[in-house]
């Protein structure tokens, strides 16, 4: 009995590994801002119920699960050619294609479920979700602005969780979609840098390998301003409190300090910018944004 419990935590710890779970840090605070703002100024309401907030964490996790798995499976020859990625759990046989695949499918069909759950839209653009986030594990392939396809994932989940809360979608929440998808591309190309030898022995695309590192550094550099200044205008037009606009100033100065600990000769600090940084502009953006619904009258 112990042996079991052993091997059923192991399976657990590398499957949480392989679609690198923690990381549901980055996309899920948005996504439950995006609730926020839909209770408030879509329903009328002072705050989602708490079946939707479940819900939506269901669907934001395991729409993640899918996503990361297919990607595992469609990169495994490349993350086996790979020195960064070619001790990942497929790449060294630890998980097996086929159980790959199953987790995929079954974290599919969870996803479905919770959007059944939550309403008839949700329900039916389930199906659409999973096509986008399937395709981004193919993008490297034909296109550098691969980036924005990943950043794309993640932005649809403000949009996704209005959808759940009130049944169809403010306009005004693209403007927070449009954030994320930059926010996520211009951290995915710091992050792309590192593979910038591998991308050109394989074939694969990104925009380090089109422009360099050095300009690369300067587009995410871009990508992030715009960022800020889109979260300024969804501020406006909810004519948010000022708990909003100090979580823009905030994040603003984490996003300055990730650049800064990234340069073209030196990208020893990479990890901590793409993780360490990212995971707290995410929490914090909700934090305060969060106050800002509150405070709102």
């Amino acid at each position: 009995m112990l042996y079991k419990n052993r091997y059923s935590c192991g399976i657990v710890i590398t499957v949480c590994e392989m679609i690198k779970f923690e990381h549901s840090v980055f996309a899920l605070p948005f996504a439950l801002t995006g609730a926020l703002l839909a209770a408030r100024y879509g329903e009328g309401q002072a705050w989602p119920s708490v079946r939707q907030i479940v819900w939506i964490m269901v669907a934001m996790v395991s729409a993640r699960s899918a996503a990361m798995t297919m990607n595992r499976i469609a990169d495994v020859s490349y993350d086996r050619a790979n020195p960064r990625t070619r001790n990942r759990a497929l790449a060294t046989g630890t998980v097996s294609i086929s159980f790959a695949w199953a987790f995929t499918f079954a974290s599919a069909v969870v996803l479905i479920i919770a959007a059944w759950r939550l309403n008839r839209l949700a329900l039916e653009l389930s199906p659409v979700a999973l096509a986008v986030l399937f395709l981004y594990s193919y993008t490297k392939r034909f296109t550098m602005w691969s980036h924005l396809v990943l950043g794309f994932c993640l932005g649809m989940s403000p949009a996704a969780a209005w959808i759940a809360i009130a049944g169809a979608l403010d306009p005004r929440m693209l403007i927070l979609c449009a954030a994320v998808t930059l926010w996520v591309g211009g951290f995915d190309v710091l992050y792309a840098c590192q593979d910038l030898d591998f991308d050109r022995r394989a074939g694969l695309y990104s925009v380090p390998k089109r422009f360099g590192v050095t300009r690369a550094l300067l587009i995410a550099r871009g990508m992030h301003v715009i960022m800020v200044a889109l979260l300024a205008w969804l501020a406006a037009s909810f004519r948010l409190p000022w708990p909003a606009w100090a979580g823009i100033a905030v994040i603003a100065a984490l996003l300055a300090y990730e650049h800064s600990l990234v340069h073209a000769d030196d990208l020893r600090r990479l990890n901590a910018a793409f993780f360490a940084v990212n995971g707290y502009i995410s929490l914090l953006f909700l934090l305060f944004w969060g106050a800002a619904v509150a405070v709102a009258r």
